[in-house]
């Protein structure tokens, strides 16, 4: 069957004096293109992650290179693409493309780990010297994973950026290779490794979906055990056949993430298609009986909540998180 969209993501780290204006050259183009998703501009550079008409796919890629610095930037299809990604466009000015909490001068994020394709990552990680660094949160950690890879316990990337560096602290003569989704979190993260003095610091290249495109296309060993955690209307992507994963409800093995049907509550979290039938998607019965409840009634109880971050705690206690470098020896 044809696909009806293409989905990719894209980054670049690179000085941009004026972000609104390239923000506004960005959603014009792409809203004459068709494109659907979100970017995400700053004085640091540009991140984006949108899905387009396979037809207009060249076109999009042709605008991008045509815009000076993003010359054969690397685009990441996504690894499946069987339901929609996007339904908006969303092109904004932000203080930084990733928040990571750092406010340090000196620090150059352009100044990354050295790049390793899917066959060195795999050759490079064999030694048992080698240190594999999740630079993702724990929900995305939850559901898939490289072997051996130290997982973090943040729910977001300037809670990682700290918590992977005091982690590692005793460890900055060891060989660190980090990865993360498309790469721009681990390309960050690698640069800021080596500003605190890390001798041997690597990044994937492309993060897990360039890896896994790679390892079909060239018969390698896949390293990767479980399900892509995606940003989008998806959750996920499979890249091996395996489920690490459990309900939170059941304990069935699922890789099925889905966010509360209640708005009051909106939990991320992992729930089995049985249990999802059977708590209409919610994540425990008192959510179901609000969504049950007049419409009237349920914003009336949302007045002035303040959910926060509501995402699973559920790997933080899982026992094959390796929480600590020392469980490498």
């Amino acid at each position: 069957m044809a696909l009806s969209q293409i989905t990719f993501s894209f980054y670049k780290y690179l000085p941009i004096d004026d972000p609104e204006a390239f923000r506004n050259r960005l959603y014009e183009g792409f809203q004459r293109l068709g494109v659907l998703g979100r970017v995400y501009v700053a004085l640091e550079g540009v991140n984006g992650q949108v899905s387009c008409n396979p037809k207009h796919f060249e076109a999009v890629r042709d605008f991008l290179y045509a815009i000076p610095g993003l010359e054969n930037m690397r685009l990441n299809r996504a690894v499946a693409e069987t339901a929609p990604s996007f339904r908006k466009l969303h092109v904004k000015v932000r203080r930084k493309i990733v928040a990571d909490g750092l406010n340090d001068p000196a620090f150059d994020p352009s100044k990354p780990g050295i790049y390793l394709d899917a066959e060195s990552f795999n050759r490079l990680t064999d030694h048992p010297d080698t240190l594999v660094v999740d630079m993702r949160n724990h929900y995305e950690y939850a559901v898939g994973h490289f072997e051996k890879a130290l997982g973090l316990s943040a729910e977001t990337f300037r809670e990682a950026l700290p918590e992977a560096l005091h982690k590692l602290k005793d460890y900055r003569h060891r060989p660190s290779v980090m990865y993360c989704t498309g790469g721009i979190r681990c390309e960050k993260a690698s640069a800021w490794f080596r500003h605190h003095g890390f001798e041997k610091v690597y990044q994937l290249e492309g993060g897990i979906i360039e890896y896994a495109r790679q390892v079909k296309e060239k018969g390698l060993v896949n390293k990767f055990h479980g399900v892509n955690f995606v940003f989008d209307d998806r959750l996920g992507e499979p890249i091996s056949s395996e489920i690490i994963s459990r309900c939170q409800q059941c304990g069935r093995p699922t890789a099925r993430q889905v966010n509360c049907a209640h708005d009051g509550c909106h939990l991320l979290f992992i729930q089995c298609d049985d249990c999802g039938k059977k708590f209409h998607n919610c994540c425990s019965s008192v959510c179901q009986t609000v969504i049950a409840l007049p419409e009237s009634v349920q914003k009336w109880l949302r007045q002035g909540l303040s959910k926060g971050r509501m995402v699973h705690g559920y790997f933080r206690r899982r026992p094959y998180q390796i929480s600590s470098v020392d469980a490498y020896a």
